[in-house]
């Protein structure tokens, strides 16, 4: 078993991104003051240990450790928390709470599409975390289904955003890049792709991918290559499937808008996914 800092030993790679490998893990020792959860010795968590080339980037260095209390202090029932981070040598690692459960992109991939009720209010559970991100000043930047995991209690879904800020992290201009996009390409919102700022609203977009995929079984844009899916965010416009009922696609739609400032919030958006 590796060990990660003085406190944490990785045990198996769970996940592998573009950003990093999520392994199971376990702590060695209570964490210190500068954590946000102390733990216990011999408790299990999940460990994202980023990619080598963000770890020795002075820039992406920098900016882990500005965030790190932002980082440590966004909580809420539909946010994987962030347990402590930590810096040492040529690794940076985020320590998590280890969700037993699939994530939503192999979710969807096993058992099909969602019925339009059930992905509303999925969906609205995932707009009450980004209301609570938002409001910190936190944006995620890359909401896809694999950043959604999905913790099954009861026989109910229930679903835990994760990787909050890593999309920030490794959009560093220390890194040379020739074909990498920050992001993935199917869920990015316009001004993203045109290198534009990138507001709460990058969010709002990916919402509304996430919404149409979960009851279509596929994201409105697709196929080619990544340039050509970025284009179709910038100049298409999605067709509204014919099992899917009219104030749902309002809202869908609305979430598409091109100009970010016709999106609705977070808040408007979860209150509008409860009453469709």
């Amino acid at each position: 078993m590796r060990p990660v800092g003085s406190k944490y030993l990785l045990e198996e790679p769970i996940g592998r991104g573009a950003t990093g490998t999520v392994w199971r893990a376990r702590q060695r020792e209570t964490a210190g003051a500068e954590a946000a959860v102390a733990g216990q010795p011999g408790e299990t968590v999940a460990i994202k240990v980023l990619k080598e080339e963000l770890a020795n980037d002075p820039d992406v260095v920098m900016r882990f450790l500005r965030e790190r209390s932002v980082l440590l202090r966004l909580t809420h029932d539909n946010i994987v928390r962030v347990r402590d981070l930590v810096v040492e040598g040529d690794l940076l690692a985020l320590v998590m709470d280890l969700i037993e459960g699939p994530d939503l992109h192999r979710y969807l991939r096993e058992n099909g599409p969602f019925s339009p009720v059930a992905a509303s209010l999925l969906t609205a559970q995932i707009a009450d975390a980004l209301a609570a991100s938002h409001a910190d000043g936190v944006v995620h930047r890359d909401l896809k289904p694999a950043n959604v995991l999905l913790r099954q209690t009861g026989g109910e879904l229930h679903p835990m955003l994760t990787d909050f800020g890593i999309a920030r992290l490794a959009d560093s201009p220390g890194l040379t890049r020739t074909s990498e996009f920050v992001g993935t390409p199917s869920y990015v919102a316009p001004e993203s792709a045109e290198g534009r700022p990138q507001t709460s609203a990058v969010d709002i977009y990916g919402a509304g991918i996430l919404l149409y995929e979960l009851v279509t079984g596929r994201p409105p844009f697709g196929g080619g290559s990544a340039l050509e899916v970025l284009q179709q965010h910038l100049n298409a416009e999605p067709r509204r499937p014919s099992t899917l009922p009219e104030p749902l696609w309002t809202v869908i739609e609305r979430c598409l808008r091109k100009n970010p400032d016709e999106r609705p919030s977070a808040v408007s958006l979860a209150r509008a996914l409860r009453v469709v």
